[in-house]
Formats: structure tokens, sequence, C-alpha cells
């Protein structure tokens, strides 16, 4: 066995050793353990359970790939889902923690007074969740399938059997403290190759500030400079000031993000396992720090990534490298399928450009970029092997706080609270926990088979979120008149308008040859893309419950006072409490 392997090896099953480990000591015992860890979580510790549960592999794996190819224009990303989190932790998390009950359907409940509105927060919550674990799933099967050299449906069983473990025991008492440990793996798996590259390309330790530094050669040229010129001159964009169709789509994007991130019912569920409502605000702002130490750092892993990949394949200006000499990271990628090369022109040289007729990269896909970075930069293999286990972490953190989301909703919010009310405690927590064996289940088949909607779907996700969920909890919170009857018709046709711009140019159910104007530009709604539309329906969801509002009349009077109570800053519960 080959060095890299070993470690590899070490890395990836040491860490699941100590999940595993965690859940059993931490196994759930009651429905309180279940759903909020039993609100015993300390605000640090809670901190760093959000901070992996919101690094998923989108964040891990995916984000610093789409700034390395977007570059500007990525940046959507960085400034929706970290602006989100600031939302959620100031506008939302603090007063829903106040309220005190274990779910996003149970609270949008007590406050419409409605159980319509609590079936419909469910089915939101269920497909934004569903939709998300597809890319927790693939990020799985991608790094089990180059890292562990295994086929990639073998890499997505062995991920599905971890998560359950440790889900399905512990529930949110065994997932907080393994979320713990995976925030410690991910976070060094991600700063420790970014401080190593940066130190090589530009002798600053510090990759944030390596950005903007001049490189190490003594040639006294920006690092960003030089990554503009090397894309400029392949025909690409230039990497600092390209934007994704436009001012207007780039505000709607980072909007429709944000709003939709601090709709993400897994991520709210964290703030319900603090003992206070002082303790849900302390926990906000420790989370803000651990989050800033992955995301401050992802525009300097994007931009390393790319000018290293650029200068392997052109390691000198106008000399292409040969394909026999490639690097033995370019062959590993390869039999993966994720990097494609295409003889074009017979010289037996690498081109890469953007002209698709001459290009013979056919295929770099985007998601490998971070896990290939140290390998590229020629990092010793414990490296590589730490950023396995680090996108690994990312992953199944973010799975199992979604497959509790799930779990929850539908055994708590469906099962007790509207089907069978007088289901016992021990029964909703067997209840809990088969319903989130069939989710890990139904994840992993989405995993084997993602459908051809599956990027698609991840944009919808926030898109469900952002029209739904985010304006009737800020509504719900804010608007201590708002009636039940009114929320809902502005949920309904909220998610309606957003669903029905995406079909209208992604296809119905994203089937091709079923979409009415195309994926085309100028049809978009004031240029606004469809993985944008979020902000719109999100807008129509406030206007047409407002609307509804003079027609219905307000909350009676006995609600206004319970928004009240929970908007008041000092009294309030101790714990997270049932029915």
């Amino acid at each position: 066995m080959d060095e890299l392997k070993l470690y590899t090896y070490i890395a990836v099953f040491g860490s699941f050793a100590l999940y595993f480990a965690i859940a059993w000591w931490a196994r759930a015992g009651s429905t309180s353990d279940f759903y909020v860890a039993g609100g015993g979580v300390t605000p640090l510790q809670n901190g760093m359970a959000i901070g992996a549960d919101w690094m998923s592999a989108a964040s891990f794996i995916s984000m610093a790939g789409m700034i390395s190819f977007l570059g500007y224009g990525g940046s959507v990303f960085l400034m929706g889902w970290t602006g989100g989190y600031v939302l959620l932790a100031m506008l939302l998390a603090p007063y829903m923690r106040k309220h005190g009950k274990f779910t996003v359907p149970e609270f949008i409940f007590d406050r419409y007074y409605s159980k319509t509105a609590r079936v419909v927060a469910v089915v939101c919550l269920i497909i934004a969740s569903l939709t998300y674990i597809i890319g927790q799933m693939k990020g799985v099967g991608v790094a089990f399938s180059r890292f562990l050299e295994v086929e990639y449906d073998n890499g997505l069983y062995i991920g599905m059997f971890v998560v359950w473990v440790y889900a399905v025991l512990g529930g949110m008492k065994g997932i907080t403290y393994t979320q713990i440990a995976q925030y410690i793996v991910l976070i060094f798996a991600y700063t420790i190759p970014a401080v190593f590259i940066s130190l090589q390309l530009t002798g600053n330790p510090i990759p944030q500030l390596g950005l903007g530094s001049t490189l190490a050669d003594g040639s006294g040229v920006y690092l960003l400079d030089k990554l503009d010129l090397v894309v400029t001159e392949l025909g690409f964009k230039e990497y600092t000031t390209d934007n994704m169709g436009g001012t207007v789509n780039m505000f709607a994007y980072t909007l429709s993000l944000m709003i939709g991130t601090a709709g993400l019912p897994h991520v709210i569920m964290r703030f319900f396992t603090v003992p206070s409502v002082k303790a849900a605000r302390q926990s906000a702002g420790y989370a803000l720090v651990f989050i800033a130490l992955l995301y401050t750092v992802a525009p300097a892993v994007g931009a390393m990534a790319r000018l290293n990949l650029m200068n392997t394949i052109e390691p000198v200006a106008g000399q292409n490298l040969d394909y026999a000499e490639r690097p033995q990271w370019f062959k590993d990628w390869e039999k993966t399928g994720l990097l494609k090369y295409e003889e074009k022109n017979g010289d037996g040289k690498i081109q890469y450009t953007a002209d698709k007729a001459t290009n013979e990269m056919v295929k770099v896909d985007r998601d490998i970029m971070v896990l290939a970075n140290p390998a590229i930069a020629n990092l010793p293999n414990w490296v590589i092997a730490l950023v396995a286990a680090g996108g690994l972490a990312a992953a199944l953190s973010t799975a199992a706080g979604l497959l509790l989301a799930i779990s929850s909703s539908i055994s708590h919010d469906l099962m007790k609270g509207i089907l069978t009310p007088d289901l016992s405690e021990k029964n909703e927590l067997l209840a809990g926990r088969v319903v989130m064996t069939i989710s890990v289940l139904v994840a992993g088949w989405l995993g084997l088979n993602p459908p051809g909607f599956a990027a698609g779907t991840v944009a919808l996700a926030f898109g469900l979120a952002a029209s739904s969920i985010f304006p009737a909890l800020m509504m719900g919170i804010f608007a201590k008149k708002m009636s039940g009857k009114a929320a809902v018709a502005g949920m309904i046709s909220g998610i309606g308008v957003t669903m029905l711009y995406v079909f209208q140019h992604k296809g119905i159910m994203f089937i091709p040859g079923t979409s009415f104007l195309g994926d085309m530009g100028p049809n978009w709604f004031f240029g606004i893309s469809p993985n944008a539309f979020g902000s719109v329906g999100a807008v129509v969801n406030f206007a047409v419950a407002f609307a509804m509002l003079k027609v219905t009349g307000p909350a009676p009077a006995h609600i206004q006072q319970m928004v009240e109570n929970f908007r008041t800053p000092h009294g309030g519960v101790s714990e997270a409490h049932d029915h």
C-alpha cells in the first residue's frame, strides 16, 4: 500500500471511529434528547456544531470551486450564505428560541393557529431539505470514489451507513457532539493546505492576505493581476470583474441565497438546543467566528487553485504540457471521470482555452478544485489525506442535520401534531428513528440516481425556503397582527410564483422539452435568472399576505399577546418544550 493511501485510510476511518464513539456516548434517551439535545448544549459547543452544520459539501467542496471558475461572479455564494446566517442570527433565532418549541412548523402552527399553515411548512421543509441532501450525497460519493479508490456507488453506501449510525442512534444529542468533532476536522483540512499554498505562491502564510499580495517569484506582480492575465490570454473572462448576468441578477441572486439560507430549518433547529435566549445569541456570535474562519479563506483557495491549475497545464507562456508527462494527480482524477482530456490537433500537448473548438480539457469538474488543490501544489501526503477527511466531515455533518429536520417534521409535526395527537413519547421516539432510516434510504437512492434536475433543485431548495418559510417567520415575529389565513395565502403564492417561473424556464419538474420559455436570458423577468427568483417569490409572499390581512382582519388578541411576549427582551422560557 502506498503512503498516500495509508494516510487517507488512517484519516478517514480514524474520524469515522471517533464519530461512532461519540454517537454511542451521547445516544438519545428521550424526545427532548432526540430533537433538541435536551436543551443543555453550551453556546461555544453550539457555535461549533452550527459551523459544521452550515459548512456543507457545498461550502467545503463546491464554493471555492465555483469562485475559482466564476471569479468575482462567484462571490454571490459567499455573500449570500454568510449574509443569510447574519439575518438568521439577528432576526429569527433568538425570538424563536424564546418561544421554545422543537421545530419550525411547530412555531408556525402556534403563531398562525392553523393546521394548514403547519402542513404547508412541513411540505416546504421536506422538499427543501431532500433536494439539499442530494448535493451532500454527491459530495460523499465523489470524495470516497477518489480517495478510497472504490466505485462511486460503494462510497455512497459507506457514507449512508455512517450517517445512519450516529443520526439514528444519537438524534440531535449525538449529532451535536459529532458535529463539534467534524468542525475541528474540516477547519484544519481547509486552512492547512491554504496556508501552505499561500506561502508557496506569495510568501505570506495568511491566505486572506496572500490573495492581495505580490507573487513570491520577485516579479512584483500581484497574484490577482497574474491570474487575470493568464485567464484572459486563453480567452476566458477577466477573473476579478466577471459578474453573473448583470448587476440586477447579482443582487437578486445574493438576496435569494440570503433569505433562503435564513429560512433553512436544519440550522434554525440548532438554536433550540441551548438553555436560554441569551445562550442562543451567544452561540450565534461564536458560530459567525467559526464560519468566518472558512469563508474568508475560500476566495484565496479558489484563486490559488485556478492559478496552480493554469500553471500546471501551461508551465511557460505559450508552451503547453505534454499529455504523456501529465502529473499523477491528473491521472488520479481522470479515473473518476471528473477530469477529461480529448486530443484535437494531434500535437500530444494539452490545449486549455475558452474556445470549444480548440479546447482539449473537455471536462474540469468544479467540485474537484478543493480536493485536488493540495496534490496540484505538491503538498505532503498527510495534507492530501486530511482534505479527504475534511470533505467527508463537511458532507456528513450537513446530511445528518437535514435528516433530523425531515425526521422531526414528519414524526413530531405531522404524526404527533396532526394525525395521532395521543402518541406516547416512547412511540414518537421510535417513529422519529424509523422516519430517519427511511430518509437515509431515500437520500441514498437520490444520490445513486441523481435526478437530471439535481443541480437545478439545489437552487430551488433555497428559492423555496426564501419564498415560503422566511417571510412566514419574519411576519410571525415582526407583524403581530398578521393572521393565519393571510400567512397561508402568502406562503402558497410565494412558492407558486417561484415554482412556476423555474418550471417554465427549466421544464416541469426539470423534464427536458417541457419548458415554455426555455432557459434564455431574453425571456428572464427583469433579467433575473431562475436560480435567483426566490427573492421575487418572497416579495410576492409579503405583498399577498399584507393584502389578505386587509380582508381577513388581524390575528386574535391572545396571539398578538404571545408575539409581544417572545419579542420582549426580559424573562422567557428556560428550555424547549412540547405541547
